[in-house]
Protein backbone atom coordinates (compact mmCIF):
# COMPACT_ATOMS: atom_id res chain seq x y z
CA UNK A 1 0.00 0.00 0.00
CA UNK A 2 2.74 2.29 0.98
CA UNK A 3 4.43 1.99 -2.41
CA UNK A 4 1.04 1.97 -3.81
CA UNK A 5 0.77 6.06 -2.61
CA UNK A 6 3.78 6.75 -3.30
CA UNK A 7 3.90 5.51 -6.70
CA UNK A 8 0.55 7.37 -7.68
CA UNK A 9 2.40 10.89 -5.96
CA UNK A 10 4.66 10.53 -8.61
CA UNK A 11 2.63 9.37 -11.49
CA UNK A 12 0.33 12.23 -10.88
CA UNK A 13 3.15 14.66 -9.82
CA UNK A 14 4.97 13.75 -13.36
CA UNK A 15 1.95 14.69 -15.60
CA UNK A 16 1.95 18.36 -17.13
CA UNK A 17 1.37 20.84 -14.77
CA UNK A 18 -0.87 22.54 -16.70
CA UNK A 19 -3.27 21.24 -14.14
CA UNK A 20 -1.66 23.16 -11.33
CA UNK A 21 -3.22 26.48 -11.02
CA UNK A 22 -3.35 29.00 -8.33
CA UNK A 23 -7.03 30.84 -8.37
CA UNK A 24 -7.57 33.90 -6.43
CA UNK A 25 -11.28 35.40 -5.95
CA UNK A 26 -10.74 39.08 -4.82
CA UNK A 27 -14.24 39.59 -3.65
CA UNK A 28 -16.01 42.79 -1.73
CA UNK A 29 -13.82 45.50 -3.52
CA UNK A 30 -14.09 48.75 -5.57
CA UNK A 31 -13.02 47.60 -8.94
CA UNK A 32 -11.53 50.50 -11.44
CA UNK A 33 -11.06 48.85 -14.56
CA UNK A 34 -9.92 52.06 -16.49
CA UNK A 35 -11.46 50.56 -19.55
CA UNK A 36 -15.23 50.82 -18.27
CA UNK A 37 -17.08 51.72 -16.01
CA UNK A 38 -15.76 51.39 -12.21
CA UNK A 39 -17.34 48.41 -10.26
CA UNK A 40 -18.68 49.26 -6.61
CA UNK A 41 -18.70 45.91 -5.09
CA UNK A 42 -17.41 43.51 -7.46
CA UNK A 43 -15.27 40.18 -7.78
CA UNK A 44 -12.15 39.54 -9.89
CA UNK A 45 -10.93 35.75 -10.31
CA UNK A 46 -7.70 34.96 -11.81
CA UNK A 47 -6.16 31.65 -12.84
CA UNK A 48 -3.19 30.29 -14.90
CA UNK A 49 -2.04 34.12 -14.52
CA UNK A 50 -4.73 35.67 -16.00
CA UNK A 51 -8.16 37.48 -15.45
CA UNK A 52 -10.29 34.59 -15.44
CA UNK A 53 -13.92 36.90 -14.50
CA UNK A 54 -14.61 39.89 -13.42
CA UNK A 55 -17.90 42.10 -12.34
CA UNK A 56 -20.88 41.63 -9.40
CA UNK A 57 -22.50 38.53 -8.47
CA UNK A 58 -20.04 36.15 -10.42
CA UNK A 59 -19.41 32.51 -9.06
CA UNK A 60 -16.31 31.89 -7.00
CA UNK A 61 -14.42 28.86 -8.16
CA UNK A 62 -14.72 26.40 -5.63
CA UNK A 63 -10.64 26.40 -5.53
CA UNK A 64 -9.97 29.59 -5.24
CA UNK A 65 -8.07 31.75 -2.43
CA UNK A 66 -10.59 34.18 -1.40
CA UNK A 67 -9.38 37.60 -0.55
CA UNK A 68 -11.87 39.85 1.00
CA UNK A 69 -11.20 43.48 0.40
CA UNK A 70 -14.02 44.88 1.65
CA UNK A 71 -13.35 48.75 1.85
CA UNK A 72 -10.34 48.39 -0.56
CA UNK A 73 -9.65 49.32 -4.59
CA UNK A 74 -8.47 47.57 -7.19
CA UNK A 75 -6.74 49.25 -10.00
CA UNK A 76 -4.67 47.80 -13.59
CA UNK A 77 -1.15 47.44 -12.12
CA UNK A 78 1.13 50.60 -12.64
CA UNK A 79 3.34 51.62 -15.71
CA UNK A 80 6.56 52.93 -15.68
CA UNK A 81 7.05 53.98 -18.86
CA UNK A 82 10.43 54.68 -18.80
CA UNK A 83 13.00 53.09 -16.41
CA UNK A 84 16.36 51.48 -15.93
CA UNK A 85 14.46 48.75 -13.56
CA UNK A 86 16.47 45.15 -13.22
CA UNK A 87 19.68 47.02 -14.51
CA UNK A 88 22.86 47.72 -12.61
CA UNK A 89 23.70 51.41 -12.25
CA UNK A 90 27.14 51.56 -13.12
CA UNK A 91 30.02 52.28 -10.65
CA UNK A 92 30.61 56.04 -11.43
CA UNK A 93 27.36 58.28 -11.86
CA UNK A 94 26.80 61.77 -12.37
CA UNK A 95 23.13 63.35 -12.47
CA UNK A 96 22.36 66.13 -14.92
CA UNK A 97 20.71 69.32 -13.98
CA UNK A 98 17.21 69.14 -14.25
CA UNK A 99 15.48 70.32 -17.04
CA UNK A 100 18.14 69.12 -19.51
CA UNK A 101 17.94 66.43 -21.80
CA UNK A 102 16.61 62.48 -20.44
CA UNK A 103 13.13 61.76 -19.19
CA UNK A 104 15.28 59.75 -16.43
CA UNK A 105 18.43 60.15 -14.49
CA UNK A 106 21.37 60.08 -17.07
CA UNK A 107 24.64 58.23 -16.36
CA UNK A 108 28.07 59.69 -16.75
CA UNK A 109 29.48 56.32 -16.51
CA UNK A 110 32.21 53.52 -17.32
CA UNK A 111 31.33 51.24 -19.56
CA UNK A 112 29.81 47.75 -17.89
CA UNK A 113 29.59 45.83 -21.00
CA UNK A 114 32.21 43.71 -21.82
CA UNK A 115 34.26 45.26 -24.89
CA UNK A 116 32.32 45.08 -28.28
CA UNK A 117 33.50 44.52 -31.53
CA UNK A 118 31.38 47.16 -32.90
CA UNK A 119 33.53 49.61 -34.97
CA UNK A 120 31.77 52.78 -32.92
CA UNK A 121 32.73 53.71 -29.55
CA UNK A 122 31.40 53.19 -26.40
CA UNK A 123 27.93 55.07 -26.35
CA UNK A 124 27.73 54.81 -29.99
CA UNK A 125 26.47 51.21 -30.29
CA UNK A 126 22.74 51.05 -30.94
CA UNK A 127 22.78 47.10 -30.54
CA UNK A 128 22.92 47.16 -27.17
CA UNK A 129 19.40 44.92 -25.96
CA UNK A 130 18.14 45.89 -22.26
CA UNK A 131 17.16 42.08 -22.60
CA UNK A 132 20.44 41.02 -22.93
CA UNK A 133 21.47 43.64 -19.37
CA UNK A 134 18.44 43.10 -17.27
CA UNK A 135 18.93 40.41 -14.15
CA UNK A 136 15.31 39.08 -12.38
CA UNK A 137 17.21 38.96 -8.60
CA UNK A 138 18.34 42.82 -8.89
CA UNK A 139 17.03 44.56 -6.04
CA UNK A 140 15.01 47.56 -8.06
CA UNK A 141 12.70 44.96 -9.19
CA UNK A 142 11.41 44.24 -6.44
CA UNK A 143 10.80 48.08 -4.86
CA UNK A 144 9.22 48.35 -8.51
CA UNK A 145 6.64 46.07 -7.40
CA UNK A 146 6.31 47.36 -4.06
CA UNK A 147 5.56 50.66 -5.12
CA UNK A 148 2.69 49.09 -7.25
CA UNK A 149 4.38 48.95 -10.74
CA UNK A 150 3.85 45.77 -12.15
CA UNK A 151 5.34 46.39 -15.73
CA UNK A 152 8.47 48.70 -16.36
CA UNK A 153 9.90 49.76 -19.38
CA UNK A 154 13.62 48.81 -19.23
CA UNK A 155 16.33 50.74 -20.69
CA UNK A 156 19.78 50.56 -20.75
CA UNK A 157 22.15 53.83 -19.03
CA UNK A 158 24.82 53.96 -21.72
CA UNK A 159 25.32 57.19 -23.19
CA UNK A 160 24.60 58.53 -26.61
CA UNK A 161 22.93 55.76 -27.88
CA UNK A 162 21.20 54.02 -24.67
CA UNK A 163 20.43 50.64 -26.27
CA UNK A 164 17.32 48.53 -27.19
CA UNK A 165 14.85 49.01 -24.38
CA UNK A 166 12.71 46.14 -23.28
CA UNK A 167 9.14 45.52 -21.46
CA UNK A 168 9.18 43.67 -18.40
CA UNK A 169 6.79 42.69 -15.70
CA UNK A 170 8.24 43.04 -12.18
CA UNK A 171 8.10 39.15 -11.06
CA UNK A 172 9.65 36.04 -12.18
CA UNK A 173 12.58 33.76 -11.79
CA UNK A 174 14.00 34.40 -14.82
CA UNK A 175 14.54 37.13 -17.30
CA UNK A 176 12.39 34.93 -20.08
CA UNK A 177 9.59 34.72 -17.64
CA UNK A 178 9.45 38.23 -17.02
CA UNK A 179 9.68 39.58 -20.85
CA UNK A 180 7.01 41.09 -22.91
CA UNK A 181 7.97 42.26 -25.91
CA UNK A 182 12.11 43.66 -27.04
CA UNK A 183 12.97 45.42 -28.52
CA UNK A 184 10.45 48.30 -27.91
CA UNK A 185 12.57 51.21 -28.95
CA UNK A 186 15.66 52.47 -29.39
CA UNK A 187 16.52 55.07 -27.12
CA UNK A 188 18.54 57.98 -27.64
CA UNK A 189 20.01 61.00 -25.37
CA UNK A 190 21.91 63.97 -26.20
CA UNK A 191 25.01 63.11 -23.82
CA UNK A 192 28.29 63.99 -25.20
CA UNK A 193 30.67 61.70 -24.74
CA UNK A 194 33.48 63.91 -23.12
CA UNK A 195 36.68 62.34 -23.45
CA UNK A 196 36.15 61.69 -27.08
CA UNK A 197 34.12 62.62 -29.76
CA UNK A 198 31.67 63.74 -29.77
CA UNK A 199 32.39 66.10 -26.98
CA UNK A 200 29.75 68.89 -27.12
CA UNK A 201 26.20 69.27 -28.02
CA UNK A 202 26.66 70.28 -31.44
CA UNK A 203 29.12 67.43 -32.11
CA UNK A 204 26.66 64.83 -30.70
CA UNK A 205 23.90 66.13 -33.43
CA UNK A 206 26.34 65.64 -36.12
CA UNK A 207 27.68 62.45 -34.64
CA UNK A 208 24.61 60.86 -34.50
CA UNK A 209 23.37 62.02 -37.96
CA UNK A 210 26.29 60.92 -39.50
CA UNK A 211 25.67 57.77 -38.23
CA UNK A 212 21.83 57.55 -39.73
CA UNK A 213 23.67 58.59 -43.12
CA UNK A 214 25.91 55.45 -42.88
CA UNK A 215 23.61 53.33 -41.97
CA UNK A 216 20.97 54.22 -44.67
CA UNK A 217 23.86 53.65 -46.94
CA UNK A 218 25.07 50.57 -45.64
CA UNK A 219 20.95 49.24 -45.92
CA UNK A 220 20.80 49.97 -49.56
CA UNK A 221 24.27 48.69 -50.39
CA UNK A 222 22.92 45.20 -48.62
CA UNK A 223 19.69 45.50 -50.65
CA UNK A 224 21.18 45.54 -53.36
CA UNK A 225 23.66 42.90 -53.06
CA UNK A 226 21.23 40.29 -51.83
CA UNK A 227 19.18 41.51 -55.09
CA UNK A 228 22.23 40.55 -57.08
CA UNK A 229 25.76 40.10 -55.83
CA UNK A 230 27.49 39.58 -59.25
CA UNK A 231 30.12 42.29 -59.87
CA UNK A 232 29.28 43.94 -56.70
CA UNK A 233 31.74 44.09 -53.63
CA UNK A 234 30.50 42.66 -50.34
CA UNK A 235 29.14 44.56 -47.87
CA UNK A 236 30.88 45.06 -44.62
CA UNK A 237 28.88 43.60 -41.62
CA UNK A 238 28.59 46.35 -39.03
CA UNK A 239 26.16 45.31 -36.13
CA UNK A 240 26.31 49.20 -34.82
CA UNK A 241 24.64 50.62 -38.18
CA UNK A 242 22.55 47.19 -38.73
CA UNK A 243 20.94 47.93 -35.41
CA UNK A 244 19.56 51.16 -36.60
CA UNK A 245 17.61 49.16 -40.12
CA UNK A 246 14.42 48.62 -37.66
CA UNK A 247 14.67 52.05 -36.92
CA UNK A 248 14.79 53.17 -40.55
CA UNK A 249 12.10 51.54 -41.69
CA UNK A 250 9.92 52.65 -39.14
CA UNK A 251 9.86 48.96 -37.14
CA UNK A 252 10.92 50.02 -33.92
CA UNK A 253 10.27 53.53 -32.52
CA UNK A 254 13.11 55.98 -31.72
CA UNK A 255 12.98 57.27 -28.32
CA UNK A 256 14.74 60.72 -27.62
CA UNK A 257 15.20 61.98 -24.22
CA UNK A 258 14.37 65.68 -24.65
CA UNK A 259 12.34 67.70 -21.84
CA UNK A 260 12.77 71.44 -23.26
CA UNK A 261 11.28 73.22 -25.82
CA UNK A 262 14.52 73.24 -27.83
CA UNK A 263 15.41 69.80 -27.51
CA UNK A 264 11.58 68.22 -28.82
CA UNK A 265 11.98 70.89 -31.69
CA UNK A 266 15.61 69.65 -32.64
CA UNK A 267 14.35 65.76 -32.16
CA UNK A 268 11.00 65.91 -34.16
CA UNK A 269 13.50 67.99 -37.26
CA UNK A 270 15.63 64.81 -36.66
CA UNK A 271 13.10 62.36 -36.82
CA UNK A 272 11.53 64.10 -39.99
CA UNK A 273 14.39 64.17 -41.84
CA UNK A 274 15.00 60.55 -41.27
CA UNK A 275 11.15 58.93 -41.53
CA UNK A 276 11.25 57.73 -37.91
CA UNK A 277 8.67 57.01 -35.43
CA UNK A 278 9.17 59.22 -32.94
CA UNK A 279 9.40 58.87 -29.09
CA UNK A 280 9.97 61.86 -26.52
CA UNK A 281 10.90 60.21 -23.40
CA UNK A 282 10.76 63.48 -20.07
CA UNK A 283 8.51 66.01 -22.23
CA UNK A 284 8.19 68.55 -19.48
CA UNK A 285 8.09 71.56 -22.05
CA UNK A 286 5.86 69.42 -24.67
CA UNK A 287 2.97 71.61 -23.93
CA UNK A 288 5.12 74.36 -25.81
CA UNK A 289 5.14 72.46 -29.37
CA UNK A 290 1.83 70.12 -29.16
CA UNK A 291 1.18 71.34 -33.05
CA UNK A 292 4.34 70.14 -33.97
CA UNK A 293 3.95 66.53 -31.70
CA UNK A 294 0.65 66.20 -33.25
CA UNK A 295 1.68 66.71 -36.40
CA UNK A 296 4.74 64.37 -36.39
CA UNK A 297 2.12 61.73 -34.33
CA UNK A 298 4.85 61.52 -31.51
CA UNK A 299 4.05 60.03 -28.04
CA UNK A 300 5.40 61.53 -25.13
CA UNK A 301 6.41 59.44 -22.15
CA UNK A 302 6.30 62.53 -19.53
CA UNK A 303 8.60 62.25 -16.63
CA UNK A 304 6.77 62.73 -13.43
CA UNK A 305 10.34 63.47 -11.62
CA UNK A 306 9.26 67.60 -11.22
CA UNK A 307 11.81 70.31 -10.81
CA UNK A 308 12.77 71.31 -7.05
CA UNK A 309 14.54 73.55 -5.52
CA UNK A 310 18.30 72.58 -5.50
CA UNK A 311 19.66 76.07 -3.96
CA UNK A 312 19.41 76.74 -0.28
CA UNK A 313 16.32 78.44 1.26
CA UNK A 314 18.58 81.14 3.49
CA UNK A 315 18.01 84.78 3.64
CA UNK A 316 21.33 85.49 1.80
CA UNK A 317 20.70 82.95 -0.93
CA UNK A 318 21.02 84.56 -4.31
CA UNK A 319 17.21 84.40 -5.70
CA UNK A 320 16.38 82.03 -7.85
CA UNK A 321 16.12 83.36 -11.79
CA UNK A 322 12.82 83.88 -13.26
CA UNK A 323 13.07 81.45 -15.70
CA UNK A 324 13.54 78.59 -13.19
CA UNK A 325 10.94 79.90 -11.13
CA UNK A 326 8.16 79.73 -13.90
CA UNK A 327 9.77 76.06 -15.36
CA UNK A 328 9.39 74.61 -12.03
CA UNK A 329 5.20 75.99 -11.68
CA UNK A 330 4.71 74.95 -15.37
CA UNK A 331 6.10 71.31 -15.71
CA UNK A 332 2.79 69.89 -13.05
CA UNK A 333 0.06 71.62 -16.25
CA UNK A 334 2.01 69.70 -18.55
CA UNK A 335 0.09 66.53 -18.62
CA UNK A 336 -3.26 68.44 -18.74
CA UNK A 337 -2.13 70.92 -21.91
CA UNK A 338 -1.18 67.24 -23.86
CA UNK A 339 -4.66 66.16 -23.13
CA UNK A 340 -6.20 68.86 -24.46
CA UNK A 341 -4.63 69.23 -27.41
CA UNK A 342 -4.65 65.53 -28.52
CA UNK A 343 -0.77 64.66 -27.43
CA UNK A 344 -0.90 60.71 -26.43
CA UNK A 345 0.82 60.26 -23.48
CA UNK A 346 1.91 58.23 -20.67
CA UNK A 347 3.41 59.15 -17.21
CA UNK A 348 7.07 57.50 -16.25
CA UNK A 349 9.03 58.05 -13.30
CA UNK A 350 11.75 60.15 -14.35
CA UNK A 351 13.96 58.23 -12.15
CA UNK A 352 11.60 59.44 -8.90
CA UNK A 353 10.69 57.13 -6.11
CA UNK A 354 7.22 55.51 -6.08
CA UNK A 355 6.10 57.54 -3.96
CA UNK A 356 7.13 60.76 -5.51
CA UNK A 357 5.21 59.18 -8.68
CA UNK A 358 1.78 59.13 -7.37
CA UNK A 359 1.94 62.66 -5.60
CA UNK A 360 3.73 64.13 -9.04
CA UNK A 361 0.53 62.59 -10.44
CA UNK A 362 -1.91 63.98 -7.92
CA UNK A 363 -0.27 67.24 -8.53
CA UNK A 364 -1.12 66.73 -12.39
CA UNK A 365 -4.63 66.42 -11.15
CA UNK A 366 -4.37 69.32 -8.79
CA UNK A 367 -3.02 71.00 -12.47
CA UNK A 368 -6.10 70.01 -14.20
CA UNK A 369 -5.85 66.78 -15.59
CA UNK A 370 -9.00 64.48 -14.43
CA UNK A 371 -7.95 61.50 -12.07
CA UNK A 372 -9.52 59.12 -14.71
CA UNK A 373 -7.02 60.28 -17.13
CA UNK A 374 -4.22 60.46 -14.52
CA UNK A 375 -4.94 56.78 -14.33
CA UNK A 376 -5.00 55.86 -17.27
CA UNK A 377 -1.61 57.63 -18.38
CA UNK A 378 -0.34 54.85 -15.75
CA UNK A 379 -1.73 52.48 -16.98
CA UNK A 380 -3.51 52.10 -20.66
CA UNK A 381 -1.97 54.67 -22.11
CA UNK A 382 1.23 52.92 -21.67
CA UNK A 383 -0.11 49.49 -22.78
CA UNK A 384 -1.45 51.49 -26.17
CA UNK A 385 1.87 53.20 -26.78
CA UNK A 386 3.94 49.79 -26.38
CA UNK A 387 1.02 47.79 -28.33
CA UNK A 388 0.42 45.55 -25.49
CA UNK A 389 -2.96 47.14 -24.69
CA UNK A 390 -4.81 43.43 -25.41
CA UNK A 391 -3.37 41.75 -22.32
CA UNK A 392 -2.12 45.31 -20.04
CA UNK A 393 -3.54 48.24 -19.42
CA UNK A 394 -7.21 47.35 -18.15
CA UNK A 395 -8.98 45.15 -15.73
CA UNK A 396 -10.83 42.93 -18.20
CA UNK A 397 -11.43 39.49 -18.89
CA UNK A 398 -8.59 37.55 -20.24
CA UNK A 399 -5.98 39.79 -19.82
CA UNK A 400 -2.94 39.42 -17.81
CA UNK A 401 -3.69 39.70 -13.85
CA UNK A 402 -1.53 42.35 -13.09
CA UNK A 403 -3.84 44.55 -10.26
CA UNK A 404 -2.76 47.00 -7.63
CA UNK A 405 -4.93 46.42 -4.21
CA UNK A 406 -5.24 49.59 -2.49
CA UNK A 407 -6.48 51.16 0.75
CA UNK A 408 -7.67 54.41 0.02
CA UNK A 409 -7.68 56.71 -2.82
CA UNK A 410 -4.88 55.84 -4.99
CA UNK A 411 -3.82 59.60 -5.78
CA UNK A 412 -4.54 60.22 -1.46
CA UNK A 413 -1.73 61.17 0.86
CA UNK A 414 -3.23 58.70 3.16
CA UNK A 415 -3.57 55.25 0.78
CA UNK A 416 -1.89 52.52 1.50
CA UNK A 417 -1.04 49.42 -1.14
CA UNK A 418 -1.96 46.10 0.79
CA UNK A 419 -1.50 43.42 -2.81
CA UNK A 420 -0.02 43.60 -5.91
CA UNK A 421 -0.71 41.04 -8.26
CA UNK A 422 2.31 40.17 -10.94
CA UNK A 423 0.76 37.33 -13.69
CA UNK A 424 -1.07 36.24 -11.39
CA UNK A 425 1.10 35.90 -8.54
CA UNK A 426 0.03 37.91 -5.19
CA UNK A 427 2.44 39.70 -3.69
CA UNK A 428 0.78 40.58 0.08
CA UNK A 429 2.77 43.99 1.20
CA UNK A 430 3.95 44.44 4.83
CA UNK A 431 1.73 46.44 6.85
CA UNK A 432 2.60 49.22 8.66
CA UNK A 433 3.80 48.02 12.87
CA UNK A 434 0.91 48.16 14.75
CA UNK A 435 0.06 51.30 17.29
CA UNK A 436 -1.36 50.11 20.18
CA UNK A 437 -0.90 46.66 19.89
CA UNK A 438 -4.24 46.65 17.40
CA UNK A 439 -3.25 45.99 14.12
CA UNK A 440 -5.69 46.85 11.15
CA UNK A 441 -7.58 43.94 9.10
CA UNK A 442 -6.99 43.72 5.56
CA UNK A 443 -10.12 45.04 4.81
CA UNK A 444 -9.58 48.71 7.14
CA UNK A 445 -13.43 47.24 8.59
CA UNK A 446 -11.95 47.47 12.73
CA UNK A 447 -9.18 46.01 14.82
CA UNK A 448 -8.31 42.31 16.15
CA UNK A 449 -6.61 41.88 19.22
CA UNK A 450 -3.57 40.41 18.99
CA UNK A 451 -0.18 39.99 21.49
CA UNK A 452 3.99 39.62 21.08
CA UNK A 453 3.21 34.88 21.31
CA UNK A 454 0.50 35.17 19.05
CA UNK A 455 2.25 37.43 16.07
CA UNK A 456 0.83 36.13 12.57
CA UNK A 457 4.24 35.01 11.53
CA UNK A 458 2.29 32.33 8.89
CA UNK A 459 0.22 34.32 7.21
CA UNK A 460 1.28 34.26 3.78
CA UNK A 461 1.77 31.88 0.46
CA UNK A 462 5.02 29.23 1.28
CA UNK A 463 6.69 27.80 -1.91
CA UNK A 464 6.79 24.11 -0.62
CA UNK A 465 8.88 20.77 -1.98
CA UNK A 466 7.30 17.20 -0.90
CA UNK A 467 10.50 14.73 -0.67
CA UNK A 468 8.41 11.77 -2.44
CA UNK A 469 10.74 9.48 -3.09
CA UNK A 470 12.37 9.09 -6.75
CA UNK A 471 9.80 12.54 -7.56
CA UNK A 472 9.82 15.25 -5.04
CA UNK A 473 6.04 16.56 -5.39
CA UNK A 474 6.09 20.80 -5.52
CA UNK A 475 3.11 22.82 -4.33
CA UNK A 476 2.08 26.40 -2.50
CA UNK A 477 0.99 26.31 1.19
CA UNK A 478 -1.81 29.50 1.94
CA UNK A 479 -1.84 30.01 5.68
CA UNK A 480 -4.03 32.53 7.47
CA UNK A 481 -3.15 33.07 11.16
CA UNK A 482 -5.13 34.70 13.55
CA UNK A 483 -3.74 33.97 17.36
CA UNK A 484 -3.34 30.26 17.27
CA UNK A 485 -5.87 28.91 14.62
CA UNK A 486 -4.58 28.29 11.53
CA UNK A 487 -6.60 28.39 7.97
CA UNK A 488 -6.03 28.16 4.46
CA UNK A 489 -5.33 25.51 1.75
CA UNK A 490 -2.80 23.53 0.18
CA UNK A 491 -2.21 23.29 -3.47
CA UNK A 492 -0.50 20.99 -5.45
CA UNK A 493 -0.68 19.29 -8.99
CA UNK A 494 -3.22 16.34 -7.26
CA UNK A 495 -5.60 19.59 -6.77
CA UNK A 496 -6.54 22.20 -3.88
CA UNK A 497 -7.45 21.31 -0.29
CA UNK A 498 -8.35 23.41 2.80
CA UNK A 499 -6.33 23.20 5.58
CA UNK A 500 -8.14 21.41 8.55
CA UNK A 501 -7.86 21.53 12.54
CA UNK A 502 -4.83 24.06 11.84
CA UNK A 503 -2.78 25.29 15.11
CA UNK A 504 -0.13 27.70 14.97
CA UNK A 505 2.33 27.93 18.35
CA UNK A 506 4.24 30.98 20.01
CA UNK A 507 7.50 29.09 18.51
CA UNK A 508 6.40 29.06 14.97
CA UNK A 509 5.67 25.98 14.54
CA UNK A 510 2.29 24.32 13.40
CA UNK A 511 0.35 21.47 12.60
CA UNK A 512 -2.68 20.88 10.35
CA UNK A 513 -4.63 17.95 8.88
CA UNK A 514 -5.41 17.91 4.89
CA UNK A 515 -7.67 15.26 2.77
CA UNK A 516 -6.53 14.07 0.04
CA UNK A 517 -7.83 12.19 -3.22
CA UNK A 518 -6.56 11.04 -6.08
CA UNK A 519 -6.65 7.76 -8.03
CA UNK A 520 -10.33 6.78 -6.58
CA UNK A 521 -9.30 7.27 -3.19
CA UNK A 522 -8.91 9.87 -0.31
CA UNK A 523 -6.88 10.00 3.04
CA UNK A 524 -5.95 11.91 5.37
CA UNK A 525 -2.30 13.32 5.91
CA UNK A 526 -0.92 15.24 8.77
CA UNK A 527 1.52 18.32 8.10
CA UNK A 528 4.00 18.99 11.50
CA UNK A 529 6.46 22.40 10.62
CA UNK A 530 8.38 25.26 11.64
CA UNK A 531 9.06 28.59 10.45
CA UNK A 532 12.95 30.42 10.68
CA UNK A 533 12.36 33.51 9.03
CA UNK A 534 12.02 32.80 5.43
CA UNK A 535 12.49 28.98 5.72
CA UNK A 536 9.49 25.99 7.05
CA UNK A 537 10.71 22.70 6.82
CA UNK A 538 8.58 19.62 8.37
CA UNK A 539 7.21 16.39 7.40
CA UNK A 540 3.94 14.73 6.55
CA UNK A 541 2.01 11.95 7.80
CA UNK A 542 1.00 9.58 5.82
CA UNK A 543 -1.50 6.44 6.88
CA UNK A 544 1.81 4.50 5.42
CA UNK A 545 4.68 6.63 6.68
CA UNK A 546 5.98 10.17 6.64
CA UNK A 547 7.76 12.52 4.19
CA UNK A 548 9.77 15.40 4.75
CA UNK A 549 9.29 19.07 3.20
CA UNK A 550 10.80 21.90 3.06
CA UNK A 551 10.40 25.99 1.58
CA UNK A 552 10.57 29.07 1.56
CA UNK A 553 7.80 32.59 1.67
CA UNK A 554 6.78 33.79 -1.21
CA UNK A 555 7.89 37.60 -1.45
Amino acid sequence: MKKTIFALLAIISLCSLSVFAQSYAITNAKIVTVSGAPIDKGTIIIRDGLIQNVGAGISIPADSQVIDASGLTVYPGFFDAASSVGIAAPQAQAGRAPGQGGGFQQQQAQPTQPQSNSNFPTGMQPEVYAADLIKANDGSVETARNGGFTTVLSIPRERIFNGQSALINTAGDSVSEMLLRSPVALHISFVPLGASYPTSMMGTFSALRQIFLDAQRLQAWTNAYKKDPRGMKRPDSDKSLEALFPVLNREVPAAFNANTEIEIIRVLDFAKEFNLVPLIVGGQEAWKVTDRLKTSKAAVLLSLNFPKRTSSNAPDADPEPLETLRFRVEVPKCAARLKQAGVPFAFQSGGASASDFLSNAAKAVENGLSKDDALRSMTLNSAEIFNVADRLGSIEKGKIANLVVVRGDIFDRAKAITHVFVDGKMFEQKPPAPTGGRPQRPGGGGETPTTASSASVLNGAWNVTIEVPGQPLTGTINFTQQGDRLTGNVVTPLGTSDIKNGKANADGSFTFDQTVTFGGSTFDVTYSGKVSGNQVSGTVSTPQGAVPFSGTKKP
